[in-house]
């Protein structure tokens, strides 16, 4: 009954919050829903199979199986109809508290075009472009929202920077990219609570160290972290290497970046679950020589920093949750299921965050990848009998396929690009970024001892980085590395999926429907 109910809760809850990010819902119908769903949990309750509160057997017409298994469906139906009525006020209550900034001296609200004064915290390190820097700042009532500016080099921004600032208000606007695809630059901003947009405006900061201390701390530590890279691997190969373990959103060229997008690599730039993933195996491992408890408490703290470090991405976020409900699951003694850790990682961020769930998407590509090495891997892993069980290379290669196989039907319809060659290209980068990863993490924290004792573990790095970047050039190089394919229809991506689903979880729908709860 727990599994059932809990399933009952998630889908219905994730349902909502999808619905309300299409439909406009108003609080009277939440209401209604809340109270239909009560009515039918209630209902259903009381004509339960069975027998009565008394003790006495109530007629055959109530135990027959078929009441029974309807019974047991309504009390689920209306548990799901309540969390789905719950996800949409959630995202209302989000969506309420969405106002017009107001001027900084005349106190009215702002209209588009309207060039005004406004000021405002940085929420986060500048990103650093090929030719300007960006900053999202905090403004409004309780900062409910934020504002996208777009600035020069002529001054440095930091995190928790407060800042006044001066110029044309406007809202972003979704463009065309390169593959003849609409680009949801609206929502693509909205995810982030990025509602308006400052071009060059005038900025002055005002006072500096405003952010939060634990949070503008690891920022620092960040920072000085990749200095260190920086001076003992030179560059592009930093650049990638700052991507592999810090999630740094390194100013890549506009050629350099699409040759990631055209050889299916771009996951490798960002910290990705993968890179995550990895990290926490070594946090746990480093913590094992302690006592279980206080291992895994330790582990679990270290886990939570590490993604407040690299920026709390949705990617990293998930891989963070289900390391994290690992070590719970460990030091609890039960099984850890990462079916329903993926599930509830997904809970939790869409909680957090309503906005993720549609808008988001590293979110939904990084959960499609995961249910595909979850579910997919296994069962085509026996096609690659053929490859050698060494250096993991069958298992890079099943769990390489199973997760393209799974998101290529969303990347086509959402960005219409299709990479011939993402395969073999993972297949030569992917057994080499763990160690590439580690001998950044090295050569990183013996640049604080000293700079001699940084440059021979460098040279190391720099030569995988640079094999890694080899191997994206010479694929992108390729006259088919990728195609593209800007109208694939949105009705033949969801037939996919709902095969997909059919084939893989089939038995479990129909078992959750007839077994008793």
């Amino acid at each position: 009954m727990q599994d059932k109910v809990f399933f009952s809760i998630v889908s219905g809850f994730i349902l909502g919050v999808f619905l309300r990010s299409f439909f406009v819902i108003n609080i009277y119908t939440t209401i209604w829903l809340c109270t239909v769903s009560l009515g039918i949990i209630l209902f259903h309750s009381f004509i339960s199979p069975g027998r009565s509160p008394t003790g006495e057997a109530k007629s055959k017409w109530a135990c027959q199986p078929s009441r029974m298994v309807g019974s047991r469906l309504g009390i689920l139906a209306g548990i799901f109809i309540f969390a789905s009525a719950i996800g949409i006020l959630r995202f209302n209550l989000i969506e309420n508290n969405i106002k017009m900034p107001l001027d900084l001296w005349s106190g009215k609200p702002i209209s588009e075009g309207q060039s005004a004064s406004l000021s405002g915290m940085i929420d986060d390190n500048p990103q650093i472009k090929e030719n300007n820097q960006k900053l999202i700042v905090n403004v409004g009532d309780k900062k409910a929202f934020k504002i996208l500016l777009t600035t020069d080099f002529a001054e440095t921004y930091k995190y928790g920077d407060s800042i006044n600032f001066y110029g044309k208000l406007q809202k972003p606007e979704n463009f065309i990219t390169n593959t003849g695809k609409e680009f949801d630059y609206i929502n693509y901003l909205k995810k982030d609570k990025i509602f308006y947009l400052m071009n060059y405006p005038k900025v002055e900061i005002s006072t500096r160290g405003n952010g939060n201390k634990i949070k503008s701390a690891l920022f620092s530590v960040k920072e000085k972290f990749l200095e260190k890279i920086n001076l003992s691997i030179k560059s592009p190969e930093n650049l990638l290497m700052g991507g592999l373990i810090l999630g740094e959103k390194a100013p890549f060229s506009q050629e350099l970046t699409q040759k990631f997008i055209d050889t299916g690599t771009i996951h490798i730039v960002a910290l990705s679950g993968y890179n995550v993933t990895i990290v926490a195996e070594w946090i746990m491992k480093i913590f094992a020589f302690l006592p279980r408890q206080l291992g895994i408490g330790i582990g679990i703290f270290s886990i939570l920093l590490f993604i407040l470090m690299t920026g709390a991405n949705s990617t990293a976020i998930r891989a963070g949750v289900m390391a994290v409900l690992a070590l719970i699951a460990r030091a609890t003694g039960r099984n850890y299921d990462v079916a329903r850790a993926l599930i509830l990682a997904a809970f939790f961020m869409v909680i957090f965050n309503p906005y993720v769930l549609v808008y988001d998407v590293s979110f939904q590509l990084s959960f499609l990848a995961t249910i595909g090495v979850i579910f997919l891997a296994p069962k085509i892993e026996k096609y690659f009998t053929w490859i050698t069980k060494k250096f993991q290379l069958r298992d890079i290669v099943s769990v390489t396929c199973a997760a393209y196989i799974f998101v290529l039907p969303f990347i086509l319809y959402k960005m219409g690009n299709l990479s011939l060659v993402a395969l073999p290209a993972n297949v030569l980068i992917l057994p080499f970024i763990p160690f590439t990863m580690l001998l950044g993490f090295i050569t990183g924290g013996l640049g604080f001892i000293w700079y001699i004792f940084a440059v021979p573990v460098g040279f190391l790095s720099f030569l995988l980085l640079h094999w890694e970047l080899g191997v994206i050039n010479f694929f992108a190089s390729l006259p088919f590395a990728s195609l593209s394919i800007p109208n694939f229809p949105l009705l033949i991506t969801i037939a996919i999926y709902v095969y997909f689903i059919y084939r893989l979880f089939g038995r479990s729908i129909k078992k959750f429907f007839i077994e008793p709860l």
